[in-house]
Parts: structure tokens; sequence; C-alpha cells
């Protein structure tokens, strides 16, 4: 299974702002890259301003590259888009945005709709963000399901939200949203922040492990590989032990130097994964 990995790592935009998302798509095509995560962000796909012609234009875009758009995740850290709001017009307008996200992922032809919890006032209780949470999270996919979606949690890192955090926290949130929709996203880095395996994401949440962010970090960060200090060997080894099968995006962003080239940033982590598994495989 290991073999297959670097076979199954996604590209995406993440790292291609200041770029056409042709020339994206361009270059993922020639890394031989099949799947894409298409972050929702302007210039490319901002959720606000996109309309439906539109998402099907990228998705012809990417399918005439023989590539397919597998995760839809709209922009939703650093926008004013926040499902945990304690406003009830702001939480209200977040789940509408997230509502027209689901709506633009099947115009993309996209298998799943990446959400995250949001965050609460640092100065309220947390039960009163996590229950406004829960609630929207269970409406969002709720109504994803109806359209024929699943989505997928990602646990942030702690400067980014005071919610769902951990593999426990994700787990306790999909047991109350109690949805089979919604499963996880496994993120490397915030994994490590938070303390976490891999192995540990696997016993806390088993199959509902849907997506995974393959990055480096130092520790933190969505750093290439090697510019960080993560296990790669010892990540992809645990992702093969659990029989793992997904998507795998490689998210670089949050470093300028990226952006003004990422190509060969993208090509040199392609590498070492491919590396990695090179390695496992003659080891058996």
């Amino acid at each position: 299974m290991t073999s297959v990995l670097v076979d199954r790592v996604c590209g995406s935009n993440f790292a291609y702002q200041h770029h056409s998302l042709e020339q994206c798509f361009d270059d993922l095509a020639a890394l031989d890259r099949t799947q894409v995560e298409l972050w929702g962000v302007a210039p490319h796909a901002h959720v606000d301003l996109l309309s439906d012609g539109d998402a099907r234009s990228i998705r012809s875009l990417a399918a005439d590259r023989g590539l397919e758009i597998v995760c839809f995740t709209p922009e939703q850290v650093m926008y004013p888009v926040n499902i945990a709001a304690a406003d009830d017009t702001w939480r209200a307008a977040s789940i509408s945005t997230f509502h027209r996200a689901a709506q633009l992922a099947i115009e993309l032809g996209a298998q799943r709709l990446l959400l995250t919890s949001g965050r609460g006032q640092e100065d309220e209780p947390r039960r009163s963000a996590w229950i406004r949470a829960t609630d929207s999270l269970g409406e969002i996919t709720a109504y994803a399901a109806a359209l024929g979606l699943d989505c997928v949690l990602e646990p942030l890192q702690r400067v980014e939200s005071n919610l769902v955090v951990t593999a426990d926290d994700a787990a306790l949130m999909l047991s109350q949203v109690a949805s089979p929709a919604l499963g996880v996203v496994l993120d490397t880095v915030a994994a490590n922040a938070a303390g976490d395996s891999i192995d540990d994401y696997f016993a806390a949440l088993g199959d509902r492990v849907r997506h995974v962010h393959l990055i480096d970090g130092s520790p933190t960060g969505h750093l290439a590989w090697g510019d960080g200090c993560l296990p790669l060997g010892d990540i992809v080894t645990a992702l093969d032990r659990q029989g793992y099968l997904g998507a795998a995006t490689i998210e670089l962003f949050g470093d300028g130097r990226y952006a003004l080239d990422p190509r060969p940033v993208l090509a040199r982590s392609l590498d070492a994964v491919a590396g990695v598994c090179a390695v496992s495989n003659d080891a058996e």
C-alpha cells in the first residue's frame, strides 16, 4: 500500500494565489497528478462570487488536463466566516456560505467539502461555542448530504481555533453531529501541534479519517518536505500500517517563497514522498 501513496497525493492551488488556475493545473498535470484539492479563494474560486457556470468551467479546465477535483476547501479561517460565531446574524451568514459552497462542490465534481469548527470567543465558556459549532456542522452536513456530498472536518491548531483541535475533539464532535456523511481530515502539522500521532487519529476515529493534509512543519507551518522537521518516513509508514487508502494533499502555503515559484517546491515534496515509499518497498 505504501508504494502507491505517491499516486494518491493531490496537488492544490494553495501556493498558486499569484498565478492563474490554468498555470496551476498545467503544473499539476506535468507532475503526473490526477487529483486536486481546490482552495476556494480569490482569484481562483471565491465562494461569494463563483457562479455555477464558473464552477463547471473550472471542472472542465481540470478534466482537460486529466485532473479530478476531489475536495473543495472554502477559505474559512482568515475570512469573516465562523460557524461558531456568537452573533446569530454572522453565524447564519457563515452557514449560508457553506450551503453555497456545497452547491459549488457539486458543480465542480468534488467528492468532499472541507469544514472546520470555527472558533468561539476566548472570553466565553468553551461549551457555548462548542454547541453552536455542533449545531452548525449538523446543519451544513445535512444540507450537503441531501445534495449527495460528503464533508470532512479538519482539526485546527490552537492558534486558529479553541474548539476542534485534537483527534479526541474530532471524535467527540463527530459523535454529537452523528452523521455518517461527516469524516475527518488528518493534517500532519495540526496533529503534531496537538501532540497526536497518526496512530492516535486512527485509534480515535478509525475509518472516519477520510482525507489527509501531508505537510512538513518546523514544527508548525505549511512547509515543503525537507523544509521542516516532521518525520515523513514514520508518517507514511503509519498511514500504510493503518491501511489508509484515501487522498493526501501537499498543502503548501503560509511561506511567501513558495508563492513565487510553486512548481519546483511541489515537485520536491513529491520526490520526498516517492523516496520514502521506495525505501519502504525495499525494506519489504
